[in-house]
């Protein structure tokens, strides 16, 4: 079992940068691929991003490509999301979550362990 918690969400300006951080518990936190999903109230969980358990493949949402970087340091369990050119749009409670076996996806159903979120809100 994996237990995870993110850190770093806050309130910045349109165009500020964010680095949220997920940390893992567990010896086993290499073998997990992990993602990066967000959700606002009422709406549906939405994929942002996703890395491979080496860190070698990487996926991400279209509204996002091209401004935000996922990467891992599986010395240190944790998984991070550079989150730069910050838009309004961004404004949600962002969760790390983990899966294992299999690649990493975009459907927040396949992934078995989940933080509690960290809200991030991106004023104009």
């Amino acid at each position: 079992q994996v237990q995870l918690v993110e850190s770093g969400g806050g309130l910045v300006q349109a165009g500020g940068s964010l680095r949220l951080s997920c940390t893992g518990s567990g010896r086993t936190f290499s073998i997990y691929a992990m993602g990066w999903f967000r959700q606002a109230p009422g709406k549906e969980r939405e994929f942002v991003a996703a890395i491979s358990w080496s860190g070698g493949s990487t996926y991400y949402a279209d509204s996002v490509k091209g401004r935000f970087t996922i990467s891992r340091d599986n010395a240190k369990n944790t998984v991070y999301l550079q989150m730069n050119s910050l838009k309004p749009e961004d404004t949600d409670v962002y969760y790390c979550a983990a899966k294992g076996g299999g690649l990493p996806g975009g459907n927040w159903q396949d992934y078995d362990y989940w933080g509690q979120g960290t809200q991030v809100t991106v004023s104009s």
